[in-house]
């Protein structure tokens, strides 16, 4: 647990950045905040004194604290950019930041990092720190993006001072921000016409859907069966959260098994949901692609599984990361940067049949 002045300058920090407290208004005096948060007087000169480092608060003898907001934007430029991704040692996160770390290592620039887990609380650290670093620039993959955010103050105070803010694989649909993603309405449908095209009508989708990518996937799993005059019920598609994915998957699989189900595919939300749902059939004696054909998506290190290649739609990770870097920089040399959309292709492995009365 942080020290108790770290938990009050936290604090502070979010009511300023919040707008609870405005530039040049008096924060509460230092006997109003011990009564309040119940600290010794030194433990509130400390957390008073973290913030006058940062440049938030300046101290007026006689008179009180006051907030420092034009410090914000006067503090010295530097070469730092921060970036933000929900999760960095797995999947396909190494790769991109690989290709950011090229690209603005060839430009003079470091990287500040944080990870959210997906969790809105770490994400709101994230974005204290970065401000408190008065990073050059932002690069961030949104967290939860397809909930509301409570953050989004955050986005506000960044634009405020002038940092430049870039998002990967999603955007905040509230925020004006640029982004980086990959189609994911057209691999939903890719994925899903993949598997009409090998005689599949039967299908049914597995997608995340606290992220914005996942409410895409479903969009282009739906637009590929209404083009091929495929109709489908509720009960073909299966969303989870980042919290209940495998209390999800172990559904799927239950229904799978029940003889009354006529499901003979899967478009799954991505390569790691994938690779989880063969594992869980396995258990049951259920083999892909013998008794039932899965897609994935991303492209990722994870699908190849022993002889099965599990089919995927392709990710440009690094590629995602380079344009990333090279963009960043562009919005801080105050050059407009655009959307940008990479399309993705099928890279075709063993793990979908081909029906024989369909061949």
């Amino acid at each position: 647990m942080k020290p108790k002045y770290e938990q009050l300058a936290d604090k502070l920090r979010d009511d300023i950045f919040s707008g609870v407290y405005k530039k040049n208004e008096m924060i509460p005096s230092e006997n109003t905040l011990q009564e309040t948060y119940a600290l010794s007087r030194y433990t509130v000169r400390q957390a008073i004194g973290v913030l006058v480092e940062e440049g938030l608060l300046r101290k007026e003898r006689g008179a009180g604290t006051f907030v420092e907001k034009r410090a914000l934007k006067n503090l010295p430029a530097n070469k730092t950019i921060g970036v933000i991704m929900t999760y960095l040692s797995d999947y396909i996160f190494p790769s991109i930041l690989r290709g950011l770390e090229k690209e603005l290592t060839k430009q003079g620039y470091s990287i500040l990092l944080g990870t959210t887990n997906n969790d809105p609380v770490q994400e709101k650290a994230c974005l204290e720190r970065m401000l408190a670093q008065n990073v050059a620039g932002l690069i961030i993959e949104p967290t939860k993006s397809n909930q509301y955010n409570p953050n989004l103050a955050y986005y506000s105070r960044l634009r405020e001072r002038e940092i430049p803010i870039l998002m990967l694989n999603a955007y905040y649909e509230e925020l004006e921000v640029p982004h980086i993603c990959v189609n994911d309405t057209k691999s939903g449908y890719l994925a899903t016409k993949y598997l009409l095209d090998h005689g599949h009508t039967h299908i049914q989708l597995l997608t995340k859907i606290d992220d914005l990518q996942g409410k895409y996937r479903m969009k282009g799993f739906i637009k590929a069966l209404e083009a091929a005059g495929k109709t489908f019920e509720s009960t073909d598609i299966w969303t989870y959260t980042t919290e209940t994915r495998e209390e999800t998957i172990k559904k799927l699989v239950d229904h799978l098994l029940k003889a009354e189900t006529q499901a003979t595919s899967v478009v799954a939300y991505n390569d790691e949901v994938a690779m989880r749902l063969i594992d869980r059939l396995a258990k049951v004696g259920v083999s892909v692609p013998c008794d039932l054909s899965i897609v994935g998506n991303d492209d990722s290190n994870l699908n190849h599984s022993g002889s099965l290649k599990l089919t995927t739609l392709t990710h440009p990770k690094e590629k995602m990361g380079q344009l990333a870097g090279k963009k960043i920089i562009q919005a801080i040399q105050k050059q407009t940067i655009d959307d940008y959309y990479f399309e993705p292709a099928i890279v075709a492995g063993n793990s979908v049949a081909w029906l024989e009365k369909n061949r």
